[in-house]
């Protein structure tokens, strides 16, 4: 297993690793919209919170060699089920024509006040 810890991203409070490298897999783990340069959720609301987590995967994804398109998997996590259709279009704005798998499941309170997390499983670069 090799964890990964982009330098561009905070180190994580808690003991948990952002992104494992395993198996011919990378897990990323639930991300939030944090700025990364602030630590702070950003502003603007789902829009640029959905935008912000997944851009946070995508830097894991990419410090592990992978990439979005490489997505097999997603789960999202969101404050409010009302919030899903936003979501889903920043989503497949991000995303483009590549769809993985993926579960929306509205949940509440999550940390920090986010409206929304991220997790993620995609295949690691192929060698």
């Amino acid at each position: 297993m090799q964890s990964i810890q982009p330098a561009s991203l905070p180190t994580p409070a808690g003991h948990y690793s952002p992104g494992i490298v395993a198996n011919g897999l990378v897990f990323v783990s639930g991300q939030l919209p944090m700025d990364p340069a602030s630590g702070a959720v950003v502003a603007g609301g789902i829009d640029a919170q959905t935008e912000r987590a997944l851009r946070n995967v995508e830097l894991i994804l990419d410090a592990a060699g992978s990439g979005l398109s490489r997505v097999v998997q997603m789960t999202i996590y969101i404050s409010d089920g009302d919030l899903w259709g936003q979501v889903n279009a920043v989503y497949a704005r991000v995303m483009g024509n590549h769809r993985p798998a993926r579960a929306v499941v509205p949940v509440s309170p999550l940390h920090y006040g986010a409206l929304i997390e991220v997790q993620a499983v995609a295949l690691a670069k192929s060698d």
